[in-house]
């Protein structure tokens, strides 16, 4: 399995982390409007499969969620919506959690909001029942210290979420996406944002993260039981949950 996120020109994990830091910091105003824009909108149903998938964990009582490389706040505030209490959002790009804070102040919603590092959460062992990680942990600079890390936090019975970019296993699909994320969402993505390296990386982070089974499979190797995924949108997405 690859072992993280490696940017062009990164040779460290902690060069990777800062490559990946600063690039979403640079897109965050634009942020929202591209990622519906650049997935013609169905990211909204890709988030909205994902709390119907954990609502069974949200509706616990006194159940503690979080929201990790929560971004612009989308996955976080969908989730309060559905349990109707607090939940929290955790992310490491400062202007990424700013646009989150607007949305949490324009509705009046109870989410949390902290800044943190997913390697490195400041958290207590077994504190929280469900982490979510939308789109966030193919930009790990290490998988395996990112599964470790979320195993660590998570109660007996937690549960964990992860919605990620995929490759498509039919031929045609995967021909066309790839034709898609390499040609036209660079040069799309770039014009709007300003930052065509951001949307360059994109595709390439997508072609080097794991398939959907060796994430499984890597999952279940970390100690997550009951692990399984499903494709979405013919497998350009696929939604892991593993429990403690």
């Amino acid at each position: 399995m690859i072992q993280g996120t490696t940017p062009t020109g990164s040779q460290t994990e902690q060069q990777a982390a800062t490559w990946v830091r600063c690039m979403f910091g640079r897109i965050a105003p634009r942020y929202d409007l591209l990622n519906h824009l650049l997935s013609f909108n169905i990211d909204r149903l890709w988030r909205g499969h994902t709390v119907k998938r954990v609502e069974h964990v949200l509706r616990r009582p006194e159940a503690r969620v979080l929201d990790l490389c929560c971004g612009t706040g989308d996955l976080m505030i969908a989730l309060e919506n559905r349990r109707g209490s607090r939940v929290f959002g955790s992310d490491f790009c400062h202007p990424m959690l700013i646009e989150a804070a607007r949305k949490v102040d324009r509705r009046k919603l109870a989410s949390k909001l902290f800044e943190a590092d997913g390697l490195n959460l400041p958290l207590a062992d077994h504190s929280l029942d469900l982490i979510t990680v939308a789109f966030g942990f193919r930009n790990f600079a290490s998988y395996r210290k990112g599964l470790d890390e979320l195993f660590r936090v998570l109660r007996r019975d937690g549960v964990l979420a992860i919605l990620e970019f995929s490759k498509p296993p039919n031929p045609l699909l995967a021909a066309g996406y790839n034709f898609y994320s390499r040609n036209i969402l660079p040069a799309l993505g770039g014009m709007i944002s300003g930052s065509r390296d951001a949307y360059t990386y994109l595709p390439e982070s997508v072609r080097k993260f794991p398939s959907a089974e060796e994430l499984a499979s890597e999952m279940a190797e970390v100690g997550f039981s009951k692990v399984s995924f499903e494709r979405l949108t013919g497998g350009i997405v696929a939604l892991h949950l593993g429990t403690v």
